[in-house]
């Protein structure tokens, strides 16, 4: 076990590489057009409909301004669009905290080779009280801000977390490392109490290149005629269409994107930024460092191997002759390749961990509505 805890301490010396970075070219699966997340659309008006996230770029784009209403869809399209000489288009398939947010569960389910558990971090659940029914919150599936998640500090672990944070605000990282040590890997920021921010280790986006936006169109038909058939009386209620009793259309939709220049997940691990994790002594600042950067490849490793199935329609699969590439980046700019699989990144982890000592679970912390209430307050 100590050949492989030192395995990585050259990435901890003050000397060491700036960063890991991490390069997949992807594809997707059945068929060359993919779905991209749609956002809220920035004018803000009612009834606009949402966005993909495509920034465009170059000489392209005198884009029309002037847009034709449906009224029975709600959706608008272009009337007029004019592209000039050659431009750029960038479209985010998964940004970087929804990739925090696809990896951080995987640590509740961790198995050596043979599938046996291997406890990385601590097991943090909350319980809460809705309506009649009891319902259990994870700190790695349910809160976003993690420690410094509102669900968290409104509930009993409250003290133990904010005395976590206040150790870190005077350069002891070991207790939230205790507590939840994904926070210090993904990063989070107590906004509303301390101002504590910790920055996030690893950053992991998918972004698609030089895209084409597509549009579909669909039709919807009732299986009867309803208002024939006496559901209601008069003619044209439109209540029928809120319950699926009327035909509708669905005209110029969302119909995904083609990234005629490919499809690349980016990821980096800041060793810097992980060097500035300290602890109360030398001693304690090797074993949270080791613990930390065990967690962080664990996490870089997460997708090797696996299809990236992100949401209905973008699924992402592996380029056989573009294989993935993992690399140290120095402070002199020069890169040499960092050779280390899945496998081998829980091994280190697990070794990492048990010197270090995995923080207690808290399995049974409940939500007090009163600290909620409290917060609301103070706003």
């Amino acid at each position: 076990m100590s050949d492989i805890l030192t395995k990585y301490d050259d990435l901890l010396k003050d000397t060491g590489p700036a960063a890991v970075v991490l390069q997949q070219w992807l594809k997707p699966v059945g068929g060359d057009i993919i779905f991209p997340p749609t956002y809220a659309n920035p004018s803000q008006r009612k009834g606009d409909p949402p966005v993909y996230n495509i920034d465009r770029f170059g000489e392209t784009v005198n884009l029309g301004k002037r847009f034709t209403k449906f009224e029975r869809s709600h959706t608008f399209m272009d009337e007029t669009r004019v592209e000039m000489g050659q431009g750029h288009s960038v479209c985010v398939i998964d940004s970087v905290p929804s990739q925090a947010n696809r990896i951080e569960p995987a640590f509740a389910r961790i198995t050596d080779q043979d599938g046996k558990p291997i406890r990385l971090v601590p097991t943090v659940i909350v319980k809460v009280r809705v309506d009649d029914q009891i319902q259990e919150r994870s700190l790695l599936d349910h809160a976003g801000h993690r420690a410094a998640d509102a669900l968290i500090l409104s509930s009993t672990l409250r003290d133990k977390v904010t005395k976590a944070i206040k150790a870190r605000q005077q350069n002891d990282s070991g207790p939230l490392a205790k507590l939840a040590p994904t926070s210090l890997v993904f990063g989070m920021w107590d906004s509303r109490e301390t101002g504590t921010k910790v920055p996030r280790l690893i950053n992991s986006i998918i972004r698609a290149y030089d895209v084409l936006e597509h549009r579909r169109s669909s039709q919807f038909n009732a299986a009867i005629d309803y208002e024939a058939a006496g559901v209601v009386p008069g003619q044209g209620d439109k209540k029928l269409s809120e319950v699926g009793m009327d035909s509708a259309p669905a005209v110029f939709q969302h119909g995904g994107i083609e990234a005629r220049g490919g499809i690349r997940r980016d990821a980096s691990l800041n060793l810097c930024t992980l060097r500035d994790i300290v602890s109360a002594t030398p001693e304690a600042t090797e074993a949270l460092q080791r613990y930390i950067l065990g967690l962080s490849l664990v996490a870089m490793t997460y997708f090797d191997g696996k299809t990236l199935n992100l949401r209905q329609g973008c699924q992402l699969v592996a380029i056989p002759d573009k294989p993935m590439k993992r690399i140290l980046i120095h402070a002199d700019g020069t890169e040499t390749p960092l050779e280390i699989d899945r496998e081998t990144a829980i091994r280190y982890a697990g070794a990492a961990a048990d010197r270090f000592g995995v923080g207690e679970d808290h399995k049974d912390a409940s939500f007090d509505p009163k600290l909620a209430k409290n917060a609301l307050r103070k706003t």
